[in-house]
């Protein structure tokens, strides 16, 4: 009976450990619209283990992981070259992403090259009549800082150059409030992440002839695609470890799939292009300092 009991309070404290065990995660909301919240309740679901999400920010998701605040961070960029604040996480891709140009959903403009993009970007067109639009001043949004998953991202792969400064009409400190400005300004133009602006309604323009779909970024076709990643210190936890293991799994990345997010499989064929061009700029970082 001495026994029994003794095993049964075992039983009881490790199912109450369970009950109460806590991922941490803090990240993007780019990373957490494409697919984190789908994949917590799943994971809690199979777990009996709650996930407990913060936003913050991809710069914040990659330095809490780094510093050990959280279990999981989660980011849309990755780290920063030669980053001291960035160098004791792993980046676990799971997903793939792209950079959106979103516009106000009357305004009549489709689509437009890359290089019309870089001069808006560059304050070197200011009209819309420019675009093929109507002769109304156009107002570009940004993102703060040059490390945010968003502007260090349009740096990376629109102009290779993470020093180049942008010419805004009003910058903003996170994708949700940007992507909100757009909604009440006819005339406004921002970069953002399409898996926060699907859940808008706003307009996303084609870029170089082709429409930003999932279809379209699976073939490389739509160009300034990005991978999306969970984010570990490089000592994880067990909980951290259970998560990418569960987000990889191919329960979790059909969750991924079903969000309308490029998962690892259907995006297999973008990594030999974008390792190339990440490389060449980490080259160019490298030589100009």
């Amino acid at each position: 009976m001495k026994h029994l009991i003794i095993l049964f309070c075992f039983t009881f404290v490790a199912f109450a450990a369970d009950k109460t065990a806590v991922i941490k995660y803090r990240g993007c909301g780019i990373t957490k619209k494409a697919y984190m919240k789908e994949l917590a309740a799943a994971f809690t679901k199979k777990y009996k283990v709650e996930v407990s999400i913060e936003g913050g920010g991809a710069t914040k998701g990659i330095r809490s992981a780094n510093d050990g605040e959280v279990d999981v961070g989660g980011s849309c960029r990755q780290c920063l070259f030669g980053s001291d604040a960035e160098k004791k996480v792993k980046l676990h891709p799971v997903a793939w992403d792209a950079l959106a140009i979103i516009v106000n959903k009357n305004n009549p403009v489709k689509s437009i090259t890359l290089q019309q993009l870089k001069d808006v970007m560059l304050g070197k067109v200011t009209n819309w009549k420019d675009l093929g639009g109507e002769d109304k001043t156009l107002h570009f949004f940004k993102r703060n800082g040059k490390i945010s998953g968003v502007g260090r991202m349009a740096r990376e792969l629109i102009f290779m150059d993470v020093d180049i400064d942008f010419v805004a009409t009003q910058s903003f400190k996170s994708s949700g409030p940007l992507e909100k400005a757009i909604l009440k300004d006819t005339y406004g133009i921002a970069v953002t992440g399409i898996s926060s602006a699907r859940k808008r309604d706003v307009k996303v323009l084609g870029l170089d002839g082709y429409e930003l779909s999932k279809e379209n970024i699976m073939k490389g076709k739509y160009p300034l695609y990005r991978p999306l990643y969970l984010v570990t210190n490089k000592k994880p936890t067990k909980l951290a470890k259970k998560f990418i293991k569960f987000a990889k799994s191919k329960a979790g990345q059909k969750i991924i799939s079903d969000q309308g997010t490029v998962n690892l499989r259907e995006g297999k064929k973008l990594w030999p292009v974008y390792r190339k061009a990440m490389k060449a700029l980490e080259k160019k970082y490298k030589k100009k300092k």
